[in-house]
């Protein structure tokens, strides 16, 4: 079963992929990623796209099953789920890849984003990482994911409409002043370059939970300059390397790219951003998602987001020993 059945308590969609309930746990002696697999490049590459082998969406999704009824909507689970990988050495993580491979990275990022924007039954593009098995990956080879979605999922579209609300009411961008009050604040504020700063958020609804923002104003990847692309890979990189540093360990993560929809209509109000969600609040405990954050939506954070903002200051600069390829 494959196919997209619509909440309207929520007015939202969710996808039913049944079939992705037969997703292997990779054998120890192959990876469909490496050289050799015959599924990716034999000569080796740098970074690859890779179409999911058990995707969500599809552009030839079949036709749902006849359970629609009244209040009960569903319609084909049209759209593209593509796998980014990151290197062709399996050991490798984007934590250790130099300046050179992660300018490749950030550049398919925004290939894989213009390349779905074209099809205009893709509302959403939603680029991401998983990392470590708490999270539930069952491919440790170094990659991420892209998602092009037919409606744009609610946690963006709250997002959209905060954002369109406070432009409304201000005339100016709401993740742009954000960022100037982080700033001016500075007990959060981890690591920036030239074009990107890494921040604890004020509101942080989990430990360890950082943002990454633009400094100028870009609704999406696509809109980079070469110059701002570099940075980007660099920045995401470092990120990741200052989590393997706080406890000197490959620490898990989600890794999830908020560009605005492709059509266009939210760029003025709305400021592309990367958030990180460790889902360890230390080098053993795990920080649970339970009824309050999952049931009623409404999160608690166990720890002061400042005092957890000094310590991965201090994580991140001991991370560049770490490249290696």
């Amino acid at each position: 079963m494959a196919e997209l059945r619509y909440n309207p308590i929520t007015r939202d969609w969710l996808m039913v992929a049944s079939h992705r309930q037969e997703r292997p746990q990779m054998p120890k002696n192959w990876c469909p990623f490496c050289v050799g697999s015959g599924k990716v490049p034999d000569e080796g590459f740098d970074v690859f796209r890779y179409p999911n082998d058990f995707p969500a969406l599809s552009v030839t999704p079949p036709t749902p099953d006849d359970v629609a009824d009244g209040l009960f909507e569903a319609k084909p689970a049209y759209g593209r789920c593509e796998v980014l990988l990151y290197a062709d050495k399996h050991e490798v993580s984007l934590s250790q890849l130099a300046d050179e491979h992660v300018h490749k990275l950030s550049r398919m990022w925004k290939e894989v984003y213009t390349d779905f924007a074209r099809d205009p039954e893709i509302k959403y593009i939603f680029i991401f990482e998983n990392r470590g098995d708490v999270v539930g990956v069952t491919m440790p080879h170094p990659h991420g994911q892209v998602y092009g979605y037919p409606f744009v999922p609610k946690n963006l579209r709250d997002e959209l409409e905060g954002s369109k609300a406070h432009f409304d009411k201000t005339g100016k961008c709401l993740f742009c002043e954000l960022l100037t009050q982080e700033i001016k604040d500075g007990r959060r504020i981890i690591y920036d370059n030239e074009h990107f700063t890494l921040y604890m958020p004020f509101f942080a609804q989990t430990a360890y939970a950082t943002h990454i923002t633009a400094k100028r104003h870009v609704a999406n990847i696509a809109q980079m300059t070469d110059a701002e692309l570099d940075a980007l890979g660099e920045i995401v990189r470092d990120t990741s390397a200052m989590y393997d540093a706080l406890f000197n360990t490959h620490f898990p993560y989600m890794m999830c790219m908020h560009n605005a929809p492709p059509s266009g209509e939210s760029d003025e109000f709305f400021h592309f951003h990367i958030e990180f969600i460790p889902p360890m609040r230390s080098a053993e405990k795990q920080q649970f998602f339970a009824s309050s954050e999952t049931g009623a939506g409404a999160w608690c954070n166990p720890t002061c987001p400042e005092e957890k903002a000094a310590e991965l200051r201090e994580a991140i600069r001991g991370r560049g020993s770490c490249f290696i390829a």
